[in-house]
């Protein structure tokens, strides 16, 4: 018989990161997650069982050598962790805080077969703080400049990575950007307590840095054309302007005061800083009693934003059952914890009226679920005679965006689809040779990550098409 084998080290469990307690941080917009601490990190960063042919990176967009930046924090070396980050993504701590890690890396995890997958966007966003932190982060090394220049529609996370990538190649840039803040959904569209804005800002300031322009308040479409650009010395234009045009229901009732989209209502508190009026000078309306219709992440960060605005109540009314909210879990959680009640398997029919143009009530259908529908989910039924009503003041509809039809509209030979969206290749090409585009002006709502990788696709693409015209010696 063999003698007493040796005991087997235990798993370490996947390392919960801290939070601020829900009574306090619904009473402000400061970021809800602390953060791992140096020792957090580090224990999280050993799970990584260093894959010889590691499936995580294949559920990353942008490809980032995963495995490598999760050796380097094991080793303790947080900054050569963000420089490998930095290899293949220019928003390492937006995405670690913004992007749905458990549907693209770690749901490929090998250690998530058999236990919890290693929180690759945890640590993610840790390697990038202590960069910002200890202000280490270099410059990217930049081509000698070609003398060419690329307009960039839109300073979303599409078009802040084709600038950034486009940068490093030698080219100059010049972002147009609508509002008077650059950084599109990242500044009007996610929540402070989500997203700090300092971040957003900081990696602005990176790509001012290395070269680019930023024009504010510019309409591409009514400020000037594509067509105008092209024949003003842009040898291309990247399109990234993102779907900002919100879904409305056509409710009876929809016109009334205190029905907002959420678009309105997160560029107003967001943007806008009019949780913070009068000392920003946007106000900004918040009923005692909010219904937010729908069940996807702005659904949920518009009723989040709404709870720190001091209601009595705040709902969430969604047609499906909580399994098949497209939300992610974590922000159903925090939502949760923070007082919001979820209202399933209704929905609205119409928005009743005070007599003096102001919400009064909501009025709701139960619903069951029948066969799947296309999305594959199943399809939401009404259950005659189920109608009532719900007591509200205020109307947050979050069903979704599509893209604002401007640019589509007045740039000659890009095809559009039926949804409103830019047609265009894996690489970003529309129908009009030198104009090229990416993002969710393509896609329609998708997530920052696969924006970014859309973006950095289409800086190779554009790369090659100013050389390939070039080297045939025509202008490009």
């Amino acid at each position: 018989m063999s003698g007493p084998q040796p005991a087997r080290k235990p798993k370490i469990p996947r390392q919960a990161m801290p939070e601020q307690p829900p009574d306090v941080r619904i009473r402000a917009f400061c970021e809800v997650a602390l953060g791992y601490t140096p020792e957090l990190a580090i224990l999280e960063a050993s799970r990584c069982l260093q894959c010889k042919k590691p499936k995580c990176i294949d559920g990353c967009p942008v490809g980032i050598d995963i495995p490598g930046f999760l050796k380097l924090i094991a080793n303790k070396d947080f900054i050569g962790a963000a420089k490998k980050l930095r290899e293949f993504s220019d928003l390492p701590a937006v995405c670690g805080r913004v992007c749905p890690q458990e549907e693209q890396c770690e749901k490929f995890c090998v250690v998530g077969i058999k236990n919890e997958p290693v929180a690759i966007g945890r640590l993610e966003r840790f390697a990038a703080d202590c960069e910002r932190a200890e202000a280490a982060r270099d410059l990217p090394k930049l081509a000698p400049k070609k003398g060419k220049r690329v307009a960039i529609v839109g300073s979303g996370p599409a078009g802040l990575t084709a600038a950034g990538e486009l940068l490093k190649r030698g080219y100059d840039v010049t972002i147009f950007e609508a509002l008077h803040e650059p950084g599109g959904v990242l500044m009007y569209g996610i929540p402070e307590f989500r997203l700090p804005k300092e971040i957003v800002r900081y990696e602005i300031d990176i790509l001012k840095r290395m070269g680019a322009e930023i024009k504010a308040n510019m309409i591409i479409g009514r400020t000037a054309t594509v067509d105008e650009l092209l024949k003003n010395g842009y040898e291309a234009v990247f399109i990234g302007a993102g779907a900002g045009l919100p879904i409305l229901l056509n409710l009876p009732g929809e016109h009334l005061n205190g029905v907002y989209s959420a678009n309105e209502f997160l560029i107003r508190v967001n943007l806008m800083r009019a949780c913070d009026f009068p000392r920003y000078h946007t106000p900004v309306f918040c009923g005692k009693r909010v219904a937010v219709l729908g069940g996807g992440n702005v659904a949920m960060d518009a009723a989040r934003v709404a709870q720190r605005l001091k209601p009595d109540k705040v709902y969430i009314v969604y047609r499906r059952t909580e399994k098949e909210m497209p939300a992610r879990l974590e922000e159903v959680h925090h939502g949760k914890e923070e007082g919001i009640e979820f209202m399933m398997l209704c929905a609205p029919t119409k928005i009743l009226g005070d007599g003096k143009g102001w919400v009064q009530g909501l009025e709701l259908q139960r619903m069951q679920l029948g066969e799947p529908d296309a999305s594959g989910r199943r399809r939401p039924v009404p259950i005659p005679g189920s109608e009532f009503v719900l007591d509200v003041d205020m109307v947050v509809i979050a069903i979704g965006n599509t893209p604002n039809p401007i640019v589509g509209k007045t740039t000659a030979g890009v095809e559009v689809s039926k949804h409103g969206t830019i047609v265009a290749d894996d690489s970003g090409a529309t129908t009009r040779a030198g104009v090229f585009a990416g993002g969710d002006i393509v896609t329609g709502a998708a997530t920052v990550i696969l924006a970014m990788g859309a973006g950095k696709k289409a800086a190779q693409a554009i790369d090659e098409y100013i050389q390939a015209k070039d080297k045939a010696g025509q202008p490009a």
